[in-house]
């Protein structure tokens, strides 16, 4: 039944992830493989030369690097940079652990300050995911409002709707704007230039502040924004830097947007994601389904069903497919939901939460509504999880 739905679809998600991760390894492999064999054959070679112009032996050598490896680990490098630990460094610190970024150029090295951590980024890393789905709610709104006013603006040069502004008890307008939902693909759009043009911005203060260059800067930004943090580029570690407070709060300000609005992004791509997913699963589908119609159909030809049984049966992944044929037009065609009811549904989000932990743990059976079958994935947490469960529902309001 939905069970069965929901792990098919789990699979193919695992599946695909899998795939994805083995080409990706496939050609960064390729890559970047001949570069670092390259640069560990001049490693060696300037080893040797150092040891022989010194008269020193390869083990002591090694040692004294294992001890500046250490070192480096607890924020002391060869060239002078701002202390890790006073209150704006710590204050650096604690803002990547907050927002996951976790670059890694500074790590506790006490046993208290390992423990206070792990406390510290629970309750931490929670609230400002809940930020930034609020942030996502509010955008996604915005967003909305300014592309339901252009449609408006079409339709009254079209003549569709009174040119005066004011909202007219005709039918055509009604039709023209109570079914209307901005296209999830627009609202990528959107979020693809937004991010992309506060990318460029921040690169164009990095470059000449940092000495980075423009395609390092460019891959800072990413880096730093989708909350990966490798930590191979950092800002503002320098000691000093021209107009350094207004730098500083550039920074800030330039990683908090820039993290907002590629984490918006990630939702919606998620959203994309898992409508594929579902196109996939009904191609592979349909076929199965086909053959268990006809199988059923010559098993059961002299056999009455009545309408209301025949209707139930419905609840399989292969017949589920059938049922979905009227409403994958709609969304596939990329409508999302309203933000009235995308509001709504946030503020329930965590007694429905609750009720299906509690149904769950005492063995009920989920109950199964017409617009849950539409969906894709079962309901989760989060604006993701809510835009998830709202997509299906909304595109059969109409």
């Amino acid at each position: 039944g939905r069970l069965n739905a929901d792990n098919a679809r789990f699979l193919l998600l695992a599946v695909l992830i899998v795939l994805y991760m083995l080409c990706g390894a496939a050609v960064f492999s390729a890559i970047e493989l001949p570069t670092e064999r390259e640069a560990k054959e001049r490693w060696e070679e300037r080893l040797e030369n150092f040891t022989r112009r010194h008269n020193l032996s390869r083990a002591e050598l090694r040692h004294f690097l294992r001890e500046y490896e250490e070192a480096n680990v607890a924020g002391i490098r060869v060239d002078d940079i701002r202390p890790r630990w006073d209150f704006t460094g710590a204050f650096y610190f604690v803002g990547t652990v907050v927002s996951t970024i976790g670059f890694g150029m500074t790590t506790p090295a006490t046993v208290g300050g390992k423990i206070f951590l792990i406390f510290y980024g629970l309750i931490g890393c929670a609230g400002t995911i809940l930020f930034f789905n609020l942030f996502l709610e509010r955008l996604i709104t915005v967003i909305a409002y300014v592309m339901k006013s252009c449609h408006e603006r079409q339709l009254r040069r079209k003549g569709v709707l009174p040119q005066n502004g004011r909202r007219g008890s005709g039918s055509s307008e009604v039709d023209s704007l109570a079914g209307w939902k901005p296209s999830v693909y627009y609202v990528m759009l959107i979020l693809c230039v937004a991010s992309l043009i506060i990318s460029c911005c921040a690169s164009a203060m990095y470059t000449p502040i940092e000495g980075w260059s423009y395609f390092d800067s460019l891959y800072f930004c990413f880096v730093a924004f989708s909350t990966i943090g490798f930590g191979d580029l950092v800002s503002s570690q320098n000691v000093r830097y021209d107009s350094q407070g207004l730098y500083r709060f550039g920074n800030f300000v330039f990683i908090l947007m820039g993290v907002c609005c590629i984490y918006s992004l990630f939702n919606v791509i998620s959203i994309v994601i898992k409508q594929s997913i579902n196109w996939i699963l009904k191609k592979l589908a349909c076929k199965c389904c086909h053959k268990c119609q006809r199988r059923l159909f010559r098993s059961r030809r002299n056999v009455v069903m009545p309408g209301n049984v025949r209707s139930r049966r419905n609840i399989s992944i292969e017949t589920d497919v059938v049922n979905e044929s009227d409403t994958d037009g709609r969304r596939l065609s990329g409508e999302m939901i309203s933000m009235k009811d995308f509001l709504a549904s946030n503020k329930v989000s965590l007694a429905i939460m609750q009720k299906q932990l509690s149904e769950t743990a005492n063995g009920y059976p989920r109950q199964m509504s017409s617009n849950s079958k539409q969906n894709g994935f079962s309901g989760g947490v989060g604006a993701l999880a809510i835009m998830n469960n709202r997509l299906a529902e909304t595109s059969v309001d109409r």
